[in-house]
């Protein structure tokens, strides 16, 4: 007579099964799309495309703006939240000449308006890698002209900001509510625009925020971290070595751009999966 055997013993080694329940986990899944997607590769080739393409488009239209503006290294100050000396620093390195406009033809206009697709090119395909989504048709382009013309409205209004409302308590708290409020806003329609409305708002909103509090963590990693960096490369290296910090940063921004909405799909997908039951 046989006894009643028990469940069944999983016999892989140990190894093995830890290997299992990590892939089988909500993060090993998130790990395991960031890995397929390339994540902190297609952060660095956003970085990259930032500095080289990015910032020749501020630099013009901050010249061209009728209010005190110092086009690409605000904006870098901002966001890096610094001030006092590695302020002037970065607004030292990223100065504009003066006759930049004057010096600015037809033909390095066109060159900029490219380099400016190319780079909502870069975040508009990377946002397809995350929702697993085939490429935009070629007539897209107007899309990323269009979500181009409003990543600049919002980093410009986002500086102008500080100069309006002041360095008060009171003032800074409602900057950076208003930031963060217009900053979901801004990810959110991005990501819906330029996927051409081929994923549902509610889907996009986790990664939109996600998005902005990595953002808003970025930041003040900047001020703890790469902000004493700058003073000290600047002194060992020059100029370059305040290239390489801001390049850094730069790569964090990317890694926030692509991170955030591939967090916010697998937190939708999440809770699509608890409904379901």
């Amino acid at each position: 007579m046989t006894g009643s055997s028990g469940p069944p013993q999983d016999e892989r080694p140990a190894h093995h099964r830890l290997r299992a329940r990590w892939h089988g986990s909500a993060a090993g899944r998130l790990w395991q799309h960031g890995t397929e997607m390339e994540l902190l590769h297609r952060s660095m080739g956003l970085a990259a495309l930032a500095l080289v393409t990015l910032a020749p488009v501020l630099i013009v239209i901050a010249a061209a703006s009728p209010f005190q503006h110092r086009g690409f290294a605000s904006w870098v100050i901002d966001g890096m939240s610094l001030s006092g000396h590695p302020a002037v620093v970065v607004r030292n390195l990223f100065a504009a000449p003066r006759n930049v406009l004057s010096a600015t033809g037809v033909f390095s206009v066109l060159a900029l308006a490219l380099f400016g697709l190319t780079f909502a090119s870069s975040v508009q395909t990377g946002y397809e890698r995350v929702w697993d989504l085939p490429a935009g048709r070629w007539h897209s382009v107007w899309r990323r002209a269009v979500w181009l013309a409003g990543l600049t409205a919002y980093l410009f209004a986002e500086v102008q900001s500080g100069t309006l409302l002041g360095d008060g308590t009171v003032e800074s708290a409602v900057r950076i509510t208003l930031t963060v409020f217009f900053g979901i806003l801004f990810f959110w329609w991005g990501q819906h625009f330029l996927l051409g409305s081929r994923v549902d708002w509610h889907a996009l909103l986790p990664g939109a925020v996600a998005t902005m509090l990595g953002l808003v963590g970025l930041r003040w990693f900047s001020y703890q971290v790469f902000s004493p960096l700058i003073v000290n490369n600047a002194v060992t290296y020059g100029a370059m070595g305040t290239v390489l910090v801001v390049q850094s940063w730069l790569i964090g921004v990317g890694f926030v751009v692509f991170g955030g909405p591939l967090l916010g799909r697998h937190i939708h997908d999440a809770h699509a999966r608890r409904e379901r039951r």
